[in-house]
């Protein structure tokens, strides 16, 4: 009796796509676990070397603002990113971060000309017009700034794979920083360094004898 030979079944188009994306989603979850589970992070002996070259001095500038004060800022950014007709668990993200930076204020005494100083003949009284102070560009804080929470879809986590920067922090670390300030310009940050530099003008030309000093700013 002869036995009938019993070709291998084709496996459809279809069955071969669901595979290489159960695939994919397998090796994706098990690199998260890997990342939360301690010890295992580094099971593959990871090491970072600097190898950057030396700092190069390119300029330099001679200054003549007086740094009059400065605040301490924190924002909570919440950014989300949706796509049209594709739900969130696909394509889009949310990140959840905490910038903290800083803002200095000052007067530029560089502006202060011959006509905006006044002095006595007895060299007694002085009085001085300082242009109204300004607030510097905020500078984000490295240290005291990190992400809270990252939520990505399956498509952004596939496009970090092949990413220069993956889970770059680019665009909440701008918008924190967009925030911060806007916050010191409603903080009263120019109105207490032009109090601050006032006092130390006074202070200093009364040290070198003058009795009365008069310091404004433009109305």
């Amino acid at each position: 009796m002869t036995t009938p030979i019993r070709r291998p079944r084709r496996v459809p188009g279809w069955a071969k796509a669901v595979a290489a994306v159960a695939l994919v989603l397998v090796v994706l979850f098990a690199g998260l676990r890997l990342s939360v589970i301690p010890g295992l992070k580094d099971l593959f002996g990871s090491e970072t070397h600097d190898r950057s070259g030396p700092a190069l001095l390119e300029s330099v500038q001679d200054l003549s603002r007086y740094e009059a004060a400065s605040g301490n800022f924190q924002v909570v950014v919440d950014l989300e990113k949706d796509t049209r007709f594709l739900p969130d668990a696909v394509r889009g993200s949310r990140t959840l971060y905490v910038g903290a930076g800083t803002v200095d204020a000052y007067v530029d005494l560089g502006k202060v000309g011959r006509d905006d100083v006044t002095v006595d003949e007895d060299r007694t009284s002085a009085t001085l017009r300082l242009p109204h102070a300004a607030l510097g560009e905020p500078a984000l804080d490295p240290e005291r700034s990190y992400a809270v929470s990252k939520q990505r879809g399956l498509l952004d986590r596939l496009g970090d794979l092949f990413s220069d920067n993956p889970n770059g922090e680019q665009a909440v670390q701008k918008l924190a920083v967009r925030h911060i300030g806007d916050a010191a310009k409603e903080s009263g940050l120019t109105e207490r360094a032009e109090s601050n530099t006032k006092e130390m003008l006074q202070n200093l030309l009364r040290s070198l004898g003058f009795k009365e000093v008069r310091v404004t700013y433009p109305e």
